[in-house]
């Protein structure tokens, strides 16, 4: 029980047990992870009968869609170093009716990845709230770890950010400086040790295809995102991947796969492997880091359980 317990709070005190700095930092050969999405247990339901508050009441196809992603990481030869949930992880909101049960459900389903490949976890809305409080933060610490960590792998450096502190902090303004005093650290940190690759994971984009966008309930506001956007782009960082998949109708207008690019910063946006809100299918992405760059694959959930990852993405791996 204990194990079952700590492969969901590997993150604490801003980093990763799973990974020991001091083995990690330098770059050895290439790698991959696998990047995954709004499992959001409840959502399907609620989207199909059009109550998006109080309709999620069943998630078994949100549970066998998790399932099947479990199984088909479980497969893959070699193995993921990790694989990272982008946040949504249930959709009952804090303090809903269902939400301890769709929290225990997803465990249940993710306990079974195999216990040589570290889970990470991104809070999104659904998992702190529209509008996060110190309290909804905290329970979600105590279920899922730390909500921003840093961490090494195979010299590469990642961020895991709560994006809802700069979408909305107006009830955590304190939490929010201090993720914001704890970034502006870990960037001088890659900046000063010009890592291989550094790579950021959060729920919200920071825009959806173009920098200069209009603000809307998929991305940050102008300001705050060219703020960040400069920030990442001096210490280096090339790849933002992240989701942010949060229903309203605007997201039927939306291509879920987005993304697009800031000086050499690239932004990449991952659908779901739960309830679709466009025309992309159930899936996770398939994130090659080699010493020269990152090449990433969006794969359906049957592709990747069928198939596996693709030759040309797997001799990327082999390559010394």
């Amino acid at each position: 029980m204990a194990e079952e317990r700590d492969a969901f709070l590997r993150a604490r005190g801003r980093t990763l047990s799973a990974f020991r700095e001091d083995d990690e930092c330098q770059w050895k050969a290439p790698f991959y992870f696998i990047q995954g999405a709004d499992p959001q247990f409840g959502l399907m339901k609620a989207w199909a009968i059009g109550d998006c508050d109080n309709g999620g009441d069943e998630w078994e196809e949100e549970i066998k869609l998790t399932e099947q992603a479990v199984q088909a990481i479980n497969q893959l030869n070699p193995k993921p170093k990790f694989f990272v949930l982008c946040g949504d992880l249930i959709h009952g909101m804090p303090g809903t009716q269902w939400r301890k049960d769709q929290e225990q459900d997803l465990k249940n389903v993710l306990k079974n990845i195999d216990q040589d490949i570290p889970l990470v976890f991104v809070s999104g809305n659904h998992d702190i709230g529209n509008v996060p409080t110190p309290e909804t933060i905290d329970d979600y610490c105590k279920h899922w770890g730390d909500d921003y960590f840093s961490f090494w792998v195979g010299g590469v450096f990642f961020l895991v950010l709560n994006s809802q502190l700069y979408f909305d902090s107006s009830k955590c303004s304190e939490l929010k400086q201090a993720q914001d005093e704890w970034l502006n650290a870990q960037l001088a940190v890659a900046e000063k040790r010009k890592c291989k690759h550094v790579i950021v994971f959060q729920h919200i984009p920071l825009f959806l295809q173009n920098p200069d966008e209009d603000h809307d309930y998929f991305n940050l506001e102008k300001s705050v995102r060219h703020e960040l956007m400069e920030k990442f782009h001096k210490a280096g960082c090339m790849n933002l991947l992240q989701y942010g998949n949060r229903p309203s109708k605007q997201a039927l207008r939306l291509t879920r796969n987005a993304g697009g690019s800031y000086k050499d910063l690239e932004m990449v946006v991952s659908s779901a492997i739960g309830c679709q809100l466009g025309e992309d299918t159930h899936g996770l992405r398939v994130v090659i880091v080699t010493a020269e760059k990152i090449v990433h694959r969006y794969c359906s959930l049957n592709d990747l359980s069928s198939q596996g990852i693709e030759k040309e993405l797997m001799d990327l791996i082999k390559q010394n």
